[in-house]
């Protein structure tokens, strides 16, 4: 995709939605890591059920190791790899509160030394903590860049690295969310909803799922 055809792209879904935001729910930067390093291979949705209980007791790495693992472990039980996640986040706090004074450091390199936090829950707490202009390739963005040809790449790191050359720098703070939503929502991944896409002229997939029949209604009687 040109950069014409990108600019127009991130134009209309940022018409469609001005403001996007994480669907994850949390109080600060601290919960924000957590909640990300609990998503992988979750649903928000799950998360957020899991964690409305333990955020409201926990917001700080301190209390999570006051809070310890057992107990974290019956928190985060309905979220897949919870006893590996529990592990990690009682790992992350240990060294939060012995390295960084219990901070969140807004750096990257910094950010992946923590266990159970990678690239991409590192690209999601600088852009929605800290306003940095980082994008978070996850399943749902990593299809997007290759289906539309926005950003085309045969791994996460290639399209995130497509993707903030393509984007125009007034879209680049949001472009994370305008993706992850659009992949969600409508360029799904068994069948992606092309008859109410907003941008489904700059598209290059083929071919276009039509407007689904719908089903007749059941006779009276």
């Amino acid at each position: 995709m040109n950069r014409a055809d990108a600019f127009e792209f991130y134009r209309r879904l940022a018409e469609g939605d001005p403001s996007p935001q994480t669907e994850l729910e949390y109080v600060n930067p601290y919960t924000l890591l957590v909640a990300v390093a609990l998503s992988a291979q979750a649903t928000d949705v799950g998360v957020n059920k899991a964690t409305r209980a333990l955020f409201a007791k926990v917001t700080t790495p301190e209390a999570m190791l006051d809070l310890g693992e057992e107990a974290l472990r019956d928190h985060i039980k309905t979220i897949g790899l919870f006893n590996t996640k529990a592990k990690n986040v009682i790992a992350a706090a240990r060294i939060l509160v012995d390295l960084h004074g219990g901070e969140i450091p807004a750096n990257r390199d910094l950010l992946e030394t923590l266990p159970g936090v990678g690239r991409k829950t590192a690209n999601v707490v600088l852009n929605v903590a800290f306003g940095q202009p980082t994008i978070a390739v996850d399943t749902h963005i990593f299809r997007v860049g290759n289906r539309t040809g926005l950003a085309k790449g045969k791994t996460p790191l290639a399209v995130e690295l497509k993707l903030e050359k393509i984007t125009p720098a007034p879209f680049l703070s949001h472009a994370h969310h305008w993706l992850i939503l659009h992949g969600r929502y409508i360029c799904k991944a068994r069948t992606p909803e092309c008859w109410r896409c907003q941008v489904v002229d700059l598209c290059v997939y083929k071919p276009k799922t039509p407007v689904p029949k719908t089903k007749p209604a059941p006779a009276a009687g």
